[in-house]
């Protein structure tokens, strides 16, 4: 079998239009006004980006994809620490906003251009342009991805590295790297689930169709299917080389190490991640350097990042099998597949052994044990002793008016029409409710059963903490309201990251028993994190990033039903907001500073 496949440019990234040192920048104005600043190595990168729809075919299958600039996935962004990102988005869709979330980039001062509709910014309308500019100053893998209604289970994102500044070096060597980013998909359109979920009775999106990696599958059929296993009841996959869907190769020479950064932005797929006959040493985590250790397979959850070394040190003239598989949900989606090809050997010929066989999508003291083997880097940041404030979240499926919803402390979600952050900066009145939010559930509730009474309402208000406190999150998983049910919710923090001090069984009670279970010493430093069936995450942050966060499950159908909240802190100390992120919803113009 020919075995076709794509492999763009390492960092190509279509759409950038200029790069301009910012040293070069200082000795232009120095020669026009007569003043010579003081010199430095970072830079501008621009970009032109415009949103369309357009047909495409991620899995063979042609459907309607939200593209950038004619591309799916959307073009790649490499910066390095202290480069300042300028993305020029023009919204060329016809009847609908848009924004970008730039997930994992902390925006300090810059609060506004987070990328959030509703929360730090209006959504972009049909023929606007709106300006994204930013500095990124951290090392890491990063991606972005649309944060308004559910265009992200429409393909609307991309990939983002930050390399570190010229000059110093990574705590690990590597010969070179490869990016994978990790994508589900459905036939169905994003607008016929959002009507699905939003509709008595309730109609689920159901299980992916395919799994992409770099938006590349394969629809009903299988590059494995010549082996007897559970692959057999697909076809042979028949592509040709310029296909949409055909596999992105991963082309590695022997006896190397590779850097795999790894990105999952997937709308509601967990998954396992796993390359035939290699070990993989785990070494970065959302941007934040973990203690090495050594795995088979990763579990990665959508939101996730992960940086992992590869040794390319099995025989060079067979090629092995990349999978990615479903885990947490009963699976009813093929895994995903491409090749580790070992250059020269051809890319066409298929490796001697069937793929791995995933881990067993319930197992999950495995993929428990797989996030508890995380440590932050012997010299990293360490939480401070003692916390300010503490928040018990609690993740729920309610009911309301018939509709069926996820609540959080028995409240669901639903954005004001006015941005968060204008209305709170410039004091604008009735653009939310100004009520505090529940800070924890009551103590009968027993969230291992269904709830004895589903009915919720909904609401918007806000968390606020005071600036530079030291804030204690717990997320409590329960029942849904079928009995026997209890998801992985991968939660995302905005603005910040956290420290994860531990997770536990059961319901969270803040005694003894829970506080033992509690890191201090070396917890790692994530800002996307799961909570487990039936059991709960604690969190620790410092709110020292002046601004309006989102904080939700990074599950796609999930928070469209409500599941998150916002975070408010020192928004008196925000600078000027620009116009056009906050002029939406008004009834009156706001304040001048």
């Amino acid at each position: 079998m020919l075995l076709p496949y794509h492999q763009s440019p390492r960092g190509s990234g279509l759409g950038e239009v200029k790069v301009m040192s910012a040293a070069v920048a200082s000795i232009v104005l120095s020669i026009l006004f007569g003043v010579w600043p003081c010199l430095g190595a970072s830079q501008i990168r621009h970009f032109q980006w415009e949103v369309r729809y357009m047909y495409w075919s991620p899995d063979c299958v042609e459907n309607v994809v939200m593209g950038i600039n004619g591309r799916f996935p959307g073009p790649t962004i490499r910066a390095k620490v202290g480069d300042t990102i300028s993305v020029r988005l023009t919204n060329g869709l016809l009847t609908e906003g848009v924004v970008i979330h730039w997930h994992g980039i902390r925006q300090f001062r810059t609060p506004w251009a987070d990328g959030t509709a509703s929360i730090s910014q209006c959504a972009i309308n049909p023929g606007e342009s709106f300006t994204y500019r930013f500095e990124v100053d951290k090392a890491g893998t990063f991606f972005y991805h649309g944060h308004y209604g559910m265009q992200r289970s429409a393909g609307l994102y991309g990939s983002l590295i930050v390399e570190l500044e010229d000059g110093k070096a990574e705590p690990f060597h590597y010969d070179e790297e490869l990016s994978l980013l990790f994508s589900d998909w459905w036939h169905e359109s994003m607008h016929e689930q959002e009507v699905g979920l939003s509709s008595i009775p309730f109609r689920w999106i159901g299980e992916p169709q395919s799994l992409l990696i770099n938006g590349r599958g394969q629809y009903n059929c299988s590059l494995a299917a010549s082996y007897q296993s559970r692959n057999s009841s697909y076809p042979r996959c028949n592509l040709r080389g310029g296909e949409q869907c055909a596999p992105y190769v991963l082309h590695v020479r022997p006896n190397k190490v590779y850097r795999l950064r790894l990105a999952s932005t997937t709308s509601l797929s967990s998954l396992n991640f796993e390359i035939s006959d290699h070990k993989m040493v785990v070494v970065e985590a959302d941007g934040n350097y973990v203690r090495p250790f050594e795995v088979r397979d990763v579990d990665i959850y959508s939101g996730e990042t992960y940086s992992v070394l590869l040794k390319t040190d099995q025989d060079p003239a067979q090629n092995y099998w990349v999978s990615i598989s479903v885990r947490g949900r009963q699976p009813a989606t093929p895994q995903g597949l491409t090749i580790l090809n070992y250059v020269p050997t051809s890319a066409s010929r298929l490796p001697v052994s069937p793929p791995p066989i995933a881990p067993r999508w319930d197992d999950f003291d495995r993929s428990k044990a797989f996030s508890k083997s995380m440590f932050s880097l012997l010299g990293s940041a360490q939480p401070p002793r003692a916390r300010d404030r503490r928040i018990v979240l609690l993740n729920m499926q309610s009911k309301i008016n018939g509709y069926t919803k996820w609540s959080i402390n028995n409240v669901s979600l639903v954005l004001p029409l006015t941005p968060y952050l204008g209305a709170i900066r410039y004091g604008v009145k009735g653009a939310f409710d100004r009520r505090a939010p529940p800070e924890n559930f009551p103590g009968n509730y027993n969230p291992m059963i269904p709830p004895l009474n589903p009915n919720s309402t909904t609401g918007n208000r806000v968390y606020t903490f005071l600036y530079n406190s030291t804030v204690d999150v717990v997320l409590q998983n329960a029942n849904a309201l079928s009995a026997n049910v209890s998801e992985i919710h991968p939660w995302h923090l905005h603005g910040h990251d956290f420290w994860v001090l531990g997770y536990g069984e059961g319901k969270f009670t803040g005694g003894h028993k829970d506080e033992a279970r509690l890191n201090l010493e070396n917890p790692p430093l994530r800002n996307t994190v799961p909570v487990f069936p039936y059991g709960w995450t604690a969190l620790r942050f410092v709110a020292n990033n002046p601004g309006v966060w989102a904080f939700h499950c990074h599950i796609e159908p999930h928070l469209h039903m409500g599941m998150g909240v916002v975070f408010a802190e020192a928004v008196n100390l925000v600078g000027k907001v620009p116009d056009d992120t906050l002029m939406c919803g008004l009834t009156a113009k706001p304040r001048k500073d």
